[in-house]
């Protein structure tokens, strides 16, 4: 594909990666391919692949005059199928791409593009990451090849103010891509995760770089569930989670899956740039898993409870208390139905 100077479509090299692309498509490969391919001996290729099991996380099958595989395979992540799934415009805006087989955080790294001048138009996509995180701290458990981890930069003017309501909206551009793959209900918990059957499949994570009183850039972080079934580091997860795999009516592919995403995103986050969360709140109303729900709101050492009444124009959730209604915006809250 032909690039402008100004445009990066690439993936992060890897040796890594050599292998797992050959056993991709879950047949057996013998021992002498493997060694070929790689450069090594017969020996060697155990060897190698026990070091993969061991910092991937990722089984593979051996069998005696059969050779290896990965039982299930794996659809690996490629930045130019990426890129030509993308319609024209999302095709346009996006100005750089990475895919990175292993990072710490696509956030971190999205935060260091940010420093470095980088804004609109970045996108960070990883096959594992090795410290992903979500509100709060809170560890993101991250298998390898299995699901979405999401970092995009966009740039606003405003400061910090402008961002008011973005977290909703990412959380409506992920469930405009999930919904149409199920027929199964996608729900909005405030302030940043979309549920499915009041399962967890994915959170958003939004952080700030630059003047927050000027113009500053959004760190858009997003992981979504795609297929944890059968993934050793599920038994880690501290909370109900489900997949898009578990509801899907047909196979699911990741690369499509991140491509539909970006280009939702830009359609979306170009409209709240001009108009802000209240060109959203209905559409947000319809998905929200909290309204009508009595809950407790915990900040810090203050526990809070009330009747959710939705979401305002700017995308803070009505609360009351008790016959009055309080406007309870992001930070550091923590939102649970209690039932």
């Amino acid at each position: 594909m032909a690039k402008d100077p100004g445009r990066s479509i690439e993936a992060v090299p890897d040796e890594s990666l050599g292998m797992i692309e050959l056993l991709a498509d879950g047949e057996f490969h013998s021992g002498e391919e493997l060694g070929q391919f790689l450069g090594v001996s017969r020996a060697a290729v155990w060897k190698r692949l026990q070091h993969l099991q061991s910092l991937l996380g990722i089984r593979f099958e051996s069998v005696p005059g059969r050779g290896y595989r990965l039982p299930d395979g794996v659809e690996l992540l490629n930045a130019e199928r990426i890129h030509k799934a993308l319609p024209a415009t999302a095709a346009e805006w996006l100005r750089r791409l990475e895919v990175h087989s292993r990072i710490d955080s696509t956030n971190r790294r999205a935060a260091l593009l940010a420093q470095g001048g980088a804004g609109s138009g970045v996108v960070i996509v990883a096959e594992q990451q090795s410290a992903g995180s979500g509100r709060r701290g809170r560890r993101w458990v991250s298998p390898f090849g299995r699901n979405i981890y999401f970092s995009t930069l966009w740039a606003f003017d405003g400061g910090v103010g402008a961002l008011e309501g973005l977290s909703l909206v990412v959380g409506l551009v992920v469930a405009r891509v999930i919904a149409p793959l199920t027929e199964r209900d996608v729900r909005l918990k405030w302030p940043n995760d979309l549920l499915v059957d009041a399962r967890k499949m994915a959170g958003i994570l939004i952080e700030v770089a630059g003047d927050v009183d000027g113009r500053c850039t959004a760190i858009i972080g997003i992981g979504i569930n795609v297929n944890m079934v059968g993934a050793e580091q599920a038994e880690a997860i501290d909370q109900v989670w489900i997949d898009v795999s578990t509801v899907a009516r047909a196979p699911v592919s990741r690369n499509a899956l991140i491509a539909e995403l970006i280009a939702e995103l830009v359609l979306a986050l170009t409209v709240f740039e001009r108009e802000g969360f209240a060109a959203f709140q209905q559409e947000w109303r319809t998905r929200d898993y909290l309204r009508g729900e009595t809950v407790a709101i915990e900040s810090g050492n203050r526990v809070q409870s009330g009747v959710a009444l939705g979401v305002d124009a700017s995308g803070a959730l009505l609360l009351d208390i008790e016959g009055s209604v309080q406007s309870v915006h992001g930070g550091e809250v923590s939102v649970r139905p209690v039932r």
